[in-house]
């Protein structure tokens, strides 16, 4: 608990140092306007004004590309933990191009083992999470396809709500211009935001035919939600039209029909637990299950015994693709990751 409420004064300490001077302009031109004007005027300017500054104060308080420090210019390659692979652009309905890490399995095999797209949370790059995709290439023996949503890492444009799900559907659009893997075995994995993202393109329908199976862990069921549990309760009763990212996996989660897996760490201090068990009530798919970690946490449950053999039965239970778990090689020493 202690290291959520850190890391929420480090975020609100660095949206208050971007947006003071906005602030402080505002709270002048409403001193100004009061001393002409009345105090009825200037309160509603001000109130209004405090409004607009707020609502697009949000981003910064969601989307965290630049931590840790130089998050936007150095990405690890997958080629540091001995993963093959190549660097892959891709370009998005809008135009923006994200920066992407295809990560093959043997040239004999590929074509015949699931590729699972990875999204990961809202801070730092792809790069970061390459210690669980390790994990991933030789404990489930997919491929995976690693992708950096816009204003991320070496991703064009800027992030938003629209725009990340927009980057989740043109993430599956590359897969099917591909010859080197099969089409029917995609896989969404989205961690935290990530799982939002997953959700939403997973929920709509022509993208739901497009892949075989759903994989989120410790996701939200809404930012509004992520809201009442950061800042306060009574947050709860404001209006959803302040919201200006509101990802309501809550509400998309019902149309999902593809076989979905719901992973949490009983143990995440940052999203409530409960979230992703009213997420697997909720979710509208006939094959899904909750499969839940004593001692995971927000970022690490990954870490824990049993983790990638979960996700292997649920594979295998969705159709007889995955092959054998194998024995991973030694890895070396890495540091520890965190997200926010």
């Amino acid at each position: 608990m202690v290291k959520a409420d850190w890391k929420i004064v480090k975020i609100v300490t660095a949206i208050a140092t971007k947006i003071w001077a906005a602030s402080l302009g505002t709270l002048l031109t409403c001193v100004i306007l009061y001393c002409f004007y009345g105090s009825l005027i200037s309160f509603s300017i001000f109130l209004f004004a405090g409004l607009y500054i707020l609502y697009h104060a949000q981003d910064n308080l969601l989307y965290h590309p630049d931590l840790p420090s130089n998050s936007r210019v150095y990405i690890p390659v997958p080629a540091m933990h001995n993963l093959p692979y190549e660097t892959v652009n891709i370009r998005t309905s809008d135009n923006a191009t994200l920066h992407a890490f295809f990560i093959k399995q043997n040239d004999d095999k590929s074509t015949f083992v699931p590729t699972i797209v990875y999204f990961h949370g809202n801070a730092g790059n792809m790069g970061h999470r390459l210690q669980n995709v390790w994990g991933i290439y030789y404990n489930l023996n997919c491929n995976i396809l690693m992708v950096e949503y816009r204003g991320y890492g070496l991703s064009t444009g800027s992030p938003s709500e629209k725009g990340l799900c927009m980057d989740g559907r043109a993430a599956v659009d590359y897969l099917y211009t591909r010859h080197d893997l099969d089409h029917q075995k995609i896989i969404l994995f989205g961690r935290s935001l990530g799982g939002a993202v997953a959700i939403d393109v997973a929920a709509d329908l022509e993208y739901s035919g497009k892949i075989m199976a759903l994989m989120v862990e410790n996701t939200f069921t809404s930012i509004p939600d992520m809201a009442v549990e950061l800042v306060h309760p009574n947050v709860k009763y404001l209006p959803n039209v302040f919201y200006k990212n509101k990802y309501y996996s809550i509400d998309k989660v019902d149309r999902i029909r593809v076989p979905v897996l719901f992973i949490t760490g009983l143990a995440d201090n940052l999203v409530p637990p409960r979230m992703m068990q009213t997420l697997h009530m909720k979710c509208g798919s006939t094959r899904k299950r909750l499969l839940e970690f004593t001692g995971g946490s927000h970022n690490d449950t990954w870490v824990i015994d049993g983790y990638y053999q979960g996700i292997a039965t649920f594979l295998v239970e969705c159709h007889d693709v995955v092959h054998p778990l194998q024995t991973p090689p030694k890895r070396n020493h890495w540091p520890e990751i965190h997200e926010v």
